[in-house]
């Protein structure tokens, strides 16, 4: 008896959204794609380099223009491309915000007061450098590290802030009156401070310090003490934090494109060798799913012995075929 068609124990073998991811993928995974693009990026910082000279932009307008035109187009078939690698996803694109700011930098340059607006043009394709992070790795986690940090580094500046209007409001109070054009106003004093925390010059303010009062050298001993060593070891303490950080997530974010790529890598090995055995195949467990591609060939092995050994026991299991007439009557006496 034939068994019912379960429209869930099917596979779908048309083409589609996933086909189309899958291919597209492919192109955009590739390391051709990738050094293609890398180089565009590079000729796009180039020839922005090259307009800022007014006799090359004289002489070769035309040929810049298309040049300009022709990295646009490249960049937007780029961003097509990676929408369609995430046909299947569309999710996963916009949960990606190298791919967010990709799309709106190559939006923007098709909005008609951008595109008018020569000044923002101009940043909208130096903001295209920086696209170079995608394809360099260290430096992609240098970015999210420096992105990661700005909280730490918001404290610190606040911390910075008040440590210099304190010293400036005692430098002012000590040394206003005989030294105006440093500490003249708070200002002045905060100027005179901020660049005294690079350690720049800070031999000649001890000396015109002590030349006002012994008590000069505890100020600036102490303000350098806690300004240059403390306050940038405290901001290189934050940043390398960050780092890490950023370490570690470049690390899930592979570990799990690697298991993306095992999930759909034994989705295909089920279903070619559930179409080269004519069973089917319905959705598996979870926990198969992530599972190596080679067990789920097993997995799909072990399914077509049980149909054929269900298959043996029914047969062993029909009734035996009645004996005929001629041999019934020959053991009649």
């Amino acid at each position: 008896m034939p068994e019912p068609y379960d429209q869930t124990n099917t596979v779908d073998l048309r083409p589609g959204r996933p086909e189309l991811a899958r291919r597209c993928r492919a192109v955009t995974e590739a390391r051709w794609f990738a050094l293609t693009v890398f180089a565009v990026i590079l000729l796009n910082a180039a020839l922005l380099g090259v307009e800022t000279y007014s006799g090359a932009v004289a002489q070769w307008h035309f040929w810049l223009r298309l040049a300009e035109h022709a990295c646009l187009a490249a960049f937007t078939a780029e961003i097509l491309l990676r929408l369609a690698a995430h046909a299947d996803r569309p999710r996963d694109f916009f949960r990606d915000p190298w791919n967010l700011f990709d799309l709106a930098v190559v939006l923007c340059a098709f909005l008609p007061v951008v595109r008018e607006n020569t000044t923002v043009l101009r940043l909208l394709r130096l903001a295209r450098v920086l696209r170079t992070a995608r394809f360099l790795p260290q430096l992609r986690i240098v970015l999210v590290a420096v992105a990661r940090s700005l909280p730490g580094t918001l404290s610190f500046l606040l911390v910075g802030a008040l440590l210099l209007y304190v010293y400036a409001m005692v430098g002012w109070v000590f040394f206003g009156t005989h030294d105006p054009d440093h500490y003249g106003s708070i200002g002045r004093a905060v100027l005179t401070l901020f660049l005294l925390m690079t350690l720049d010059g800070i031999g000649d303010a001890v000396h015109a310090g002590l030349e006002i009062s012994r008590w000069s050298l505890a100020y600036y001993a102490s303000y350098v003490l806690i300004a240059s060593f403390v306050l940038v070891n405290v901001l290189i303490g934050v940043v390398i934090t960050s780092l890490d950080e950023a370490r570690e997530m470049e690390r899930e974010t592979e570990r799990g494109t690697e298991r993306e790529t095992e999930m759909e890598t034994g989705r295909e090995t089920e279903g070619e060798t559930g179409r080269e055995t004519g069973t089917t195949t319905g959705p598996r467990p979870a926990a198969a799913r992530q599972d190596d591609p080679v067990l789920l060939t097993r997995i799909a092995a072990a399914r077509q012995a049980l149909d054929e050994l269900e298959r043996d026991l029914a047969r062993a299991s029909s009734p035996h075929p009645t004996p005929s007439l001629n041999h019934a009557h020959d053991r009649d006496p």
